[in-house]
């Protein structure tokens, strides 16, 4: 069924991710190697003086596999977003590396940088704010392929047809404004325009979190099929840990700018490791009215602390029920592997059996069960 039918029919029996095998033992498109993005503090008038700095992004490492979807997930301001931006350098990293097919992005610039980004794309959460509305959809969805000088006029015209037609929109529609179609249309919009200089990569930042419950499921099935189709790869961020388990094949967990935990998809929602991990999935429905009465959920005490001035050691201990005085408080955890292909950042666990979490603090106790299904389709 292709996306347009199932657009029409509302359709969202979407199968689980089709990229797992062929990313299993695949070679790595995209490795990030200690990856920190800091944005400075600054005070005064007629002299600027910095006098601090918010660590967005501080010091993480990571790859991603061609062919997978790896999501990544974290309260809001833990620094999914600025990890994403800074892979596709629409922030400059303070440091680390960005490697893609093993070449080094970071010293890219100008014709370089851009020829790159033709490999890259970014579906932005916003379907609305990320289109020109002064742009009809004609010129947005064309205008990747006018920067790289791809296609001549008529060339382009037929390729803005094709990618619309191909993400469920009337191709006929193509001289309207984004005013003139809803939230759901708008971002298949998005979609379109990402794909339209044939990218191998693309960085979906929270691309269903601004749109209605009902739609959430097509665009989630919509990027699915089209992954299926063009062998992509995707970077997944999202807050909704339901969605990420339907569409990821690894999962990654992030807390105040640092990762804490990273594994396979059914690895991570089955055993969660980290304490954070553990909370973030106790929070999630569980679509079994008994299960759900009877499981306890953790419930993380105080705030998040300011990127401006991280606690030390772990990030997580002001938060976390097992915090050790003298250690978690004083030293930062490393992410290691903990089990094959397991892996996590914290003191507790100190055997691949984690016995401090597992058997420890009954505050740490949580039913490892399986989030919500993605919600019923609906008519965009």
């Amino acid at each position: 069924m292709t996306p347009e039918r199932a657009a029409e029919q509302g359709d969202t029996a979407a199968p689980a991710p089709a990229s797992a095998t062929t990313a299993a033992n695949g070679e790595a498109l995209v490795t990030v190697d200690e990856l920190a993005v800091h944005f400075p503090i600054t005070s005064g008038i007629v002299v600027r003086r910095k006098v601090g700095a918010v660590r967005a992004v501080d010091g993480i490492s990571f790859t991603i596999r061609r062919g997978e979807t790896l999501g990544l997930v974290g309260e809001s301001g833990c620094g999914k977003s600025t990890t994403g931006r800074a892979i596709l350098q629409l922030v400059r990293p303070t440091a680390g590396r960005v490697l893609y097919e093993g070449a080094d992005l970071a010293p890219l610039k100008g014709g370089a940088l851009r020829r790159q980004r033709r490999r890259m794309q970014m579906i932005f959460q916003d379907p609305y704010a990320s289109l020109n509305s002064r742009m009809t959809v004609a010129d947005i969805v064309g205008e990747p392929l006018l920067v790289h000088k791809l296609r001549d006029r008529a060339g382009r015209k037929a390729r803005v047809r094709e990618l619309l037609q191909t993400v469920g929109i009337n191709p006929n529609t193509l001289n309207r404004y984004p005013h003139e179609f809803s939230g759901g249309q708008r971002q298949r919009i998005g979609i379109a325009r990402a794909l339209a200089v044939e990218p191998n990569f693309i960085v979906c930042d929270e691309p269903i979190s601004a749109l209605d419950v009902s739609i959430r499921a097509q665009i989630v099935n919509l990027l699915q099929e089209l992954q299926r189709e063009f062998g992509l790869t995707y970077l997944f961020i999202a807050h909704d840990l339901s969605v990420v388990r339907h569409i990821s094949d690894r999962v990654a967990v992030m807390y105040l700018g640092r990762m804490v935990e990273l594994a396979e998809n059914a690895v991570l929602y089955g055993e969660p490791m980290h304490p954070y991990t553990q909370a973030l999935l106790s929070a999630v429905p569980i679509p079994d009215p008994e299960a759900e009465e009877h499981r306890r959920a953790v419930v993380l005490q105080g705030d998040v602390p300011s990127p401006a001035d991280p606690p030390p050691g772990c990030h997580f201990h002001t938060r976390c029920p097992a915090m050790q005085q003298g250690l978690c408080d004083v030293e930062t955890p490393v992410l290691k592997e903990v089990r094959p292909g397991h892996l996590a950042a914290c003191h507790l666990i100190t055997t691949s059996d984690f016995p401090h979490i597992r058997a420890g603090e009954d505050d740490l106790a949580v039913v490892a069960a399986g989030p919500a299904d993605v919600p019923p389709g609906g008519d965009d």
